[in-house]
């Protein structure tokens, strides 16, 4: 399996750890993400990038997906500077909330859905 460059041994190992880990709201999310049930597209829970973990990407379309629980309230600057540095390398974040995964998920899907059409008719 390739991986980017800089990926290290140690983030592919917690990366495993943490797919056995997963929260509840990652759980259900990634329930509805597997197995290509979102456009058909094959989404990959827990990826290492870099010195980063993905919640979720899809490499056809460079996309990341992102669930917010608490912890990340005093992060947001961390976050954002994440996100800016996926960004440079052409990844796509998006973000949502525990709460919006866990209380209502058919719209959390309905957004990854519509943002998946966004960067397929991007696509060359």
């Amino acid at each position: 399996m390739n991986f980017i460059r800089g990926t290290t041994p140690e983030v592919r190992e917690a990366a495993k750890r943490l797919r056995h880990q997963l929260t509840p709201a990652e759980k259900a999310l990634w329930e509805r993400l597997r197995n290509k049930q979102v456009h058909g597209l094959k989404f990959r829970c827990q990826h290492p990038v870099g010195d980063f973990i993905l919640d979720f990407y899809c490499p056809s379309i460079k996309l990341v997906i992102e669930i917010d629980g608490s912890y990340h309230d005093d992060r947001q600057e961390y976050d954002q500077c994440r996100t800016e540095k996926l960004a440079e390398h052409g990844y796509r974040v998006i973000r949502f909330k525990n709460e919006e995964v866990l209380n209502n998920i058919d719209k959390v899907i309905i957004q990854i859905s519509r943002y998946c059409d966004d960067l397929q008719s991007l696509a060359p």
